[in-house]
């Protein structure tokens, strides 16, 4: 089980990235890193032009960590581990379960690629990832992350198998914070392969992998549901809080519904709101009799209308 997952936990079947695609990726990225240091070194120099030679050289020093060693690190953390080089070869920085990498991952082989790539013109980072079994330089073993090749035919990309609905927020209070990378790993890699083992072997690796699984979380494995469906609930929950931690502070705000006044009751009193009844002007003076009103005129036949050409349906 060499292949790893992606951030997501979905697509599988993600190979290590070997030396000729990486060293491409990172030949792509200082191309373009150093075209853009040159442009800002040349505006800097003529921007600074007044200054003592002491200013200038701390500037350009301060141009070269911000464009060589901050923009890196800013553009696999933003981007997730795909800088453009990685994405022109299909290349992707993960974590060593699979999952997206963060600031202090970034920040780590960036500041080692400093050392590895820069200073030593990619020596060390090339012996390093030739001596690795997985093709890892300096930076990844300690930052723990790897570069996979992102790019997969579409007949091999597998998905993880979703657990059985009756098992949906089953799992919600576990803690999973005691479960290493690695189970993490073997636990998605098993879920995607369980169809192609034998069942035999597959019933055992199963209850192998729930029983370490438990064990991580303090909590036994429940003896109604099988290993199988077990791991891939506390799977599921696992992205499931992965996912509101992400997306923690972008949820979108909830909608102001209007509201209107009551509808008015008859013997109530008359809000606000209602205008006040207009009635016939107060009469002053003796009052007289009372006015009969006017007989209307009967309304004129059917032959005294004048004709409008509508003609009503039968």
């Amino acid at each position: 089980m060499s292949e790893l997952v992606t951030g997501e936990a979905v697509a599988l079947e993600l190979r290590p990235a070997r030396l000729p695609s990486r060293a491409l990726a990172v030949l792509l990225d200082l191309i373009v890193a150093m075209v853009v240091f040159v442009g800002a070194s040349i505006a800097l120099v003529a921007a600074t032009a007044s200054l003592d030679e002491a200013a200038q050289t701390a500037l350009s020093i301060a141009a070269f960590l911000l464009l060589l060693v901050g923009a890196p690190i800013a553009v696999e953390t933003l981007s997730h581990g795909r800088s453009l080089g990685k994405l022109a070869c299909g290349l992707r920085v993960v974590r060593d379960d699979g999952g997206p990498i963060r600031f202090r991952h970034a920040l780590v082989r960036g500041a080692l690629g400093v050392v590895e790539i820069l200073l030593t013109f990619g020596v060390v980072a090339c012996v390093a990832s030739l001596v690795s079994a997985r093709g890892r330089r300096l930076g990844d073993v300690f930052a723990g992350t790897l570069v996979v090749r992102e790019r997969v035919p579409v007949g091999q990309t597998r998905f993880v198998p979703p657990p059985p609905p009756w098992l949906a927020g089953r799992f919600a209070e576990l803690d999973l914070s005691a479960v290493p990378d690695g189970l993490w790993l073997a636990v998605r890699q098993y879920l995607t392969r369980m169809q192609q083992l034998d069942p035999q072997v597959s019933w055992a690796m199963a209850q192998q992998l729930a029983a370490d699984l438990a064990n991580r979380t303090g909590a036994p494995a429940p003896a109604d549901v099988p290993p199988a469906a077990y791991l891939a609930a506390v799977v599921q929950e696992r992205q499931a809080r992965e996912a509101r931690r992400a997306f923690a502070g972008h949820a979108p705000p909830a909608p102001q519904i209007p509201t209107f006044p009551p509808p008015y009751q008859p013997g109530a009193a008359v809000p606000a709101y209602f205008p006040p009844p207009v009635g016939p002007p107060p009469v002053s003076g003796p009052v007289s009799a009372p006015v009969s009103a006017p007989v209307s005129a009967p309304p004129p036949s059917a032959a005294e209308r004048p004709s409008t050409g509508f003609v009503p349906p039968a």
